[in-house]
């Protein structure tokens, strides 16, 4: 019984240690602190201690376990609610100005970069783009940008 609990132990601890580096959402952390605690509480049975000292090692084990835990889904989280800071996913809702349009498309400058664009098809009202206009980036087909005119509220940022 101490060799079970021993390995239980070395398991649920590699477990623990691997959702704290690779975030899983307690796939492995879960099953680990119930291999902590089951694995305290069968070696110090094993060994010959009593079940009191048995039970206050588990508790112990499963809470330092459980807030290794919490602290990883919590760290896991705030990381998945971030905003993109970088890639194409970046440009969507950014705020450019019209270098050149002629009526289906032309080139207008985002974020430091000159990019092709054309309307978005979703632009119920399609009004005239003219150069130093400014549009808003809803949709990146490739390399292409569809962008629709900038209303007043989204320029005062």
């Amino acid at each position: 019984m101490t060799a079970l609990g021993v390995s239980l132990l070395v398991i649920g601890a590699i477990m623990v240690l691997i959702e704290a580096h690779i975030p899983r959402l307690g796939l492995l952390g879960g099953p680990g602190a119930i291999a902590l605690g089951v694995g305290a509480l069968l070696a110090i049975i094993g060994l010959g201690g009593g079940i009191a000292v048995a039970l206050v090692a588990a508790f112990a084990l499963l809470a330092v376990s459980g807030g290794a835990l919490a602290l990883s889904f919590r760290k896991g989280f705030a990381a998945h609610a971030r905003r993109v800071r970088a890639g194409p996913e970046r440009l969507l809702g950014q705020i450019g100005l019209v270098r050149c349009w002629d009526e289906t498309g032309g080139k207008v400058l985002v974020d430091g970069a000159l990019w092709t664009a054309r309307r978005s098809l979703t632009d119920d009202e399609p009004s005239e783009l003219h150069a130093g206009d400014s549009i808003v980036v809803e949709r990146l087909d490739g390399l292409t940008l569809a962008v629709r005119p900038a209303e007043d509220w989204e320029l005062v940022r």
